[in-house]
């Protein structure tokens, strides 16, 4: 039998498979629901120093080829968001189960100042949201828009707290690669490749956009292209471990992504269209895949399609 032990930074997790931020990660049964269902770590969704409503509805779609959304980064805020960590980990403990806090900030400074408080949460590791594509309106150009930006936020977070950090980055740059070193030199433990694709769904017969937002962020099965290429990218460039996200909705999709580099492999709107049940799913339909190409573990197929 194939081994699926993966590891990541000081992390040890029983499979390559991450429950993506936004998707089942709002509250703390939901996101063990999904441990217990076979995720090897758990993401929770993104917080802020302060509490956000988001957009108003329609705030997600599912379109045919994968779904668009603009939430509107939802949330309770910090300090709540500590008290949500600690009775999630408490879930967590009996399944071993590590957990992946996810943050966001308007400003460079409030990044480093969200990362502290959440930080008292102790999660096993600390996603940095600095890609999310639907909030430009209140928020402006994305930090993950430019190098200089993206480490800056990553020195703002990285002396904040103790705890490792995965900076999420955003497909639509002119060179996501450049952007990866930048961010590997001002800190970053990891990275988190892709999140969203910038879109927008019209109705024709309504003459309008379908979103309240009018914009939002494509997922599923239509950008994992474009993820395996991204993934590919940064693994050539930089050499700390990376969570590849992106259209993965099968186990041969996972095994592509390990393929292109990715340390391990993050599920999103697979979730959104099979509930928690898909973890299992994939998990079995990697081990197959393995054995039927006789990868005796993933380290013997990271990066194979590199070389």
């Amino acid at each position: 039998m194939p081994d699926l032990t993966t590891q990541f930074l000081n992390l040890t997790l029983s499979n390559p498979f991450v429950l993506a931020s936004g998707i089942l990660g709002s509250s703390p049964e939901l996101i063990a629901r999904c441990a217990q269902n076979g995720a090897g770590v758990v993401t929770c969704k993104s917080c802020g120093v302060t509490a956000r409503e988001g957009h108003a509805n329609p705030v997600a779609v599912d379109w045919g080829h994968g779904v668009i959304n603009a939430i509107g980064l939802t949330n309770p805020g910090a300090d709540e968001g500590v008290h949500l960590l600690q009775q999630t980990k408490a879930l967590l403990a009996p399944l071993g189960v590590p957990l992946i806090a996810s943050i966001f900030a308007p400003t460079v400074s409030q990044y480093g100042e969200v990362a502290a408080i959440i930080s008292q949460g102790e999660p096993d590791l600390i996603e940095v949201n600095i890609s999310c594509p639907n909030v430009a309106d209140e928020f402006g150009t994305p930090f993950a828009g430019t190098p200089e930006s993206a480490a800056a936020v990553t020195e703002a977070v990285k002396k904040a707290t103790t705890i490792p950090i995965s900076v999420k980055l955003a497909p639509n740059v002119p060179n996501i690669a450049c952007i990866a070193e930048a961010v590997v030199s001002a800190g970053a433990d990891a990275i988190t490749a892709i999140n969203t694709m910038p879109g927008m769904l019209i109705d024709a017969r309504a003459g309008r956009a379908v979103l309240s937002n009018r914009t939002g962020g494509l997922s599923g099965s239509a950008i994992k292209l474009i993820a395996l290429h991204c993934v590919a990218e940064i693994a050539t460039r930089v050499n700390v471990p990376i969570i590849g996200t992106g259209g993965v909705s099968s186990g041969e999709d996972a095994a592509e992504m390990i393929m292109a580099g990715a340390s391990a492999i993050g599920i999103g709107t697979a979730v959104w269209y099979h509930g928690a049940a898909v973890f299992a799913r994939m998990r079995d339909e990697l081990l197959g895949f393995m054995a039927e190409q006789r990868y005796p573990d993933l380290a013997a197929m990271r990066g194979v399609a590199l070389r």
